[in-house]
């Protein structure tokens, strides 16, 4: 299990650590409360006054009001609401959302305090939660406060001014952060090396921080946190890297993409789903059947209300979230869709509580799909209703019945022991959990899970990415000796055969075949740096202790082979959400990283790697325009437009409660290669096919080619369509499509499909029924454009 103090500061993400000195104490300033806030507080935040808006997504004050009344909604809805509120009013202030209200209670404390030491703690204290709360300039004038009450004692020792100028650079960024880039955001916004629509119009921020990190930088010269800041301060001014001093200048050549690609542009404003809100889980699928793809997306502050948006086909999407019947169903930091009764129509899955140890005892939500545009809560109906912190599941049929099984990875710390679950569908509506009979119960700080058919033996096995402690691979080898599909299974772990129990310190991780060979490999990115400064070395190419990722290539034995240099990933990404798919349609996966932790300081770009021919990844983070600085949660890729092309819907946001940011859609420009759409259906495997392994070949000038695909969402933290979007690069005709179906492990052949189609293909039947998709134009806006949504620019 993760040391407590490391797991802190990994699971908090505190700021950086402060040791003021005072008389002849060392005190350790608290970093508020040793958790993360998350989501902003406002009058949406609280459930009964809560309203849906329709149209943009953003917190206008325009468009009407509806408002479903509780009596309308599903029994079991109306209970989780009622938990999930009770929750959080009997939390009070542990609530890790309750930044401004903690500084309130220093703030009158700090009225009756004459001890030197008292009155030392309360105040930074008090800047911190204000900080932490969005309130930048209260922050800011605290932060001088305490700078000027230690000078006024004659305690303002180096080491004290050293951290007073972080500290003080860091509510001076935010600042500039909050007037700009959200206040009067543009397409370029926050997108590193900034372009001039992104350079700060409201300069004050950037001009502060400038001013007191070449003071920390002028007393500590390799400081590299203070020098990565220093650099990204002034590319937010346009004066990068010019007018950086030389001596602390990072090179732009750092930034430069391996490969050429055509810039994305973030057209989530014009098309209404820049939700402007914290860390949290995303979804793009067709929940109504109308062939176009819908929004969910989720954030992890315990009042944030799950938001559902309806592609309405002229390039914008509706918020329909009252409407669905959504109301009450709050926080969540990952969620992820199934079809758990084999009905057709998509369902999901919240997860709540991750990173919240003992405050993290919450139930998951499972949402019945209704089929008229509406869900229910069936949690406790289904028998699901359990209360440990979780951020990470997968939805596999591990005893090959047709039926749906939920794994969930808990997260155990040394004051909340959560072994993970297994529930067995069984198949009326209901689940048993069995993961001690199955060997699944482990115990551990579980981050990402991922669900494949490793071996090809026809039964998918499970990966666990721990956090601080060795990964888990675990062998699905079926049910125990007199054993039936309903009965005890077994899962073995190969974890020291396979060689996979890399990074120790892991987040979110996926099965994907990379190099097209038919076997899955494995990805799993690294988690842990102590500053941002590890960051900077990575670029820089100096030694660090930062964590960096894995790639596992399938030996196809049973074993992997790290090739991780050899594929250029070797790095410190730093990943929380991320997810797969192919950018530019030539059949090879890429995939896309979305950086940063809790820390306000972690302003890193997020990464885009193009998978070159399946040797090796080439990051085109700044060709693309995939930079983005602010943190980045739940990936999905879809062609949410029908035009054949993936775009990429990001959640943005931190997890304290002023760290809020503005969700991005990056719009595909296009490319010349061909594509094909598949939408299974099963029979007698689970009817939303999950675990099907597809293989498209097609002719090319150099001969066949083989493309493989299995369905499932991507990668665990984001939620890509179940319909297989797959890329067929220059082929000039497909000669097949087989599907390996997971219950039967029978062989489907389709032939004589065209390219650039989407075809619906069930179980059992030779031939596949094309669909006629309707496709549009997003709405974009230049990017010299401002989006203005009425934000307050007194922070």
């Amino acid at each position: 299990m993760l040391p407590n103090k490391e797991r802190l500061h990994l699971a908090a993400g505190l700021l950086p650590a402060i040791v003021l000195t005072l008389s002849l104490t060392h005190m350790r300033a608290p970093s508020a409360e040793r958790n993360p806030g998350a989501g902003r507080s406002s009058p949406k935040d609280s459930l009964t006054n809560y309203t849906i808006r329709t149209g943009s997504a953003s917190n206008s004050t325009s468009g009407s009001n509806i408002m479903l009344s509780a009596s309308e909604q599903p029994a079991g809805t109306r209970r989780m609401a009622e938990r999930l509120r009770e929750h959080i009013q009997n939390t009070g202030l542990k609530n890790p959302n309750a930044n401004l209200q903690r500084a309130e209670v220093h703030r009158a404390q700090l009225a009756q305090s004459k001890s030197p030491a008292q009155i030392f703690n309360l105040r930074l204290n008090l800047a911190i939660e204000l900080l932490n709360g969005g309130k930048s300039q209260a922050a800011l004038k605290e932060f001088e406060g305490v700078r000027q009450y230690l000078a006024g004692i004659g305690k303002l020792t180096a080491d004290n001014a050293a951290q007073l100028h972080h500290l003080i650079a860091l509510a001076w960024l935010r600042l500039g952060e909050q007037e700009n880039c959200l206040s009067n955001h543009t397409t370029d916004s926050c997108l590193a090396p900034i372009r001039a629509a992104g350079f700060h119009k409201l300069e004050r921020g950037s001009r502060g921080a400038i001013k007191e990190l070449t003071a920390l930088l002028t007393e500590k010269t390799n400081n590299l946190s203070a020098r990565w800041l220093l650099n990204i301060a002034y590319m937010t001014l346009g004066e990068y890297p010019d007018k950086v001093p030389a001596h602390w200048r990072i090179d732009s050549k750092v930034f430069e993409s391996a490969h050429s690609l055509p810039r994305f542009c973030d057209v989530a404003g014009p098309t209404g789903v820049d939700v402007d809100d914290l860390a949290g889980g995303s979804i793009t699928e067709d929940f109504d059947g109308d062939g176009l793809l819908d929004i969910m997306c989720s954030a992890m502050n315990w009042s944030s209300q799950l938001r559902f948006f309806h592609n309405t086909t002229n390039g914008t999407f509706t918020e329909r979230t009252t409407e669905a019947g959504l109301n009450g169903e709050l926080g969540g930091l990952n969620i992820m869709q199934t079809d758990y009764n084999n009905d057709g129509w998509p369902d999901v899955l919240v997860l709540r509580g991750g990173w919240q140890g003992v405050l993290g005892r919450q139930p998951l939500s499972l949402l019945k799909n209704n089929g008229n545009g509406t869900f229910a809560d069936v949690t406790e109906e289904a028998k699901l209703l359990r209360f440990h912190p979780t951020q990470t599941a997968a939805w596999l049929d591990y005893n090959g019945d047709g039926w749906l099984d939920l794994f969930v990875g808990n997260e155990s710390t040394p004051e909340e022991t959560a072994p993970c679950e297994l529930f067995r569908n069984n198949t009326d509506g209901t689940f048993t959990e069995c993961a001690a009979a199955a060997g699944l119960a482990v115990v551990g700080f579980v981050k990402g899970v991922a669900c494949g058919d490793f071996n090809n033996d026809g039964r998918p096995d499970l990966y666990l990415s721990r956090l601080g402690e060795p990964n888990l691979l675990f062998r699905n080898d079926g049910p125990k000796v007199g054993g039936d599909q309903k009965g005890d299974w077994r899962f073995t772990d190969v974890t020291a055969t396979a060689k996979v129990a890399e990074p120790i310190h892991s987040f979110p991780t996926w099965f994907f075949d990379y190099d097209n060979d038919g076997w899955l490999d494995l990805f799993v990115s690294g988690y842990f740096l102590n500053d941002v400064g590890i960051v900077a070395a990575d670029y820089l190419g100096m030694p660090h202790q930062g964590e960096r990722a894995r790639l596992y290539h399938n030996n196809r034995d049973g074993t992997f082979t790290d090739v991780t240099k050899e594929a250029g990933l070797y790095k410190v990404l730093l990943t929380m959400g991320s997810n797969f798919g192919d950018l530019d349609n030539d059949g090879f996966l890429d995939f896309y990283l979305g950086t940063g932790d809790p820390d306000f300081t972690t302003l890193v770009p997020n990464r885009m790697f193009r998978n070159s021919g399946g040797k090796h990844f080439e990051d085109v983070t700044t060709a693309g325009g995939f930079g983005h600085l602010q943190k980045g949660h739940g990936v999905s890729f879809a062609d949410l437009n029908n035009d054949g092309q993936q775009d990429i819907y990001e959640v943005m946001g931190g997890a304290y409660s002023g760290d809020n940011y503005r969700n991005v859609l990056y719009a595909n420009p296009g490319n010349i290669n061909h594509w094909i759409k598949l939408k299974l259906e099963g029979v007698r495997s689970n009817r939303a096919a999950i675990g099907a392994r597809i293989r498209v070949e097609v002719e090319t000038t150099q001969g066949p080619r083989s493309i493989y695909k299995t369905v499932n969402t991507g990668g665990s933290f984001g939620a890509n369509p179940l319909r297989q979007e797959i890329g067929l690069g220059q082929a000039r005709s497909i000669r097949l499509v087989e599907i390996s179906w997971p219950t039967t492990g029978k062989i489907q052949v389709v032939r004589h499909l065209e390219m650039d189609r989407f075809y619906k293909m069930r179980e059992g039947e030779l031939d596949a029924v094309p669909v006629a998709l309707g496709t549009f134009r997003f709405p974009t806006s230049p990017n010299t454009g401002a989006h203005h949504h009425g934000h307050p620019t007194d922070r």
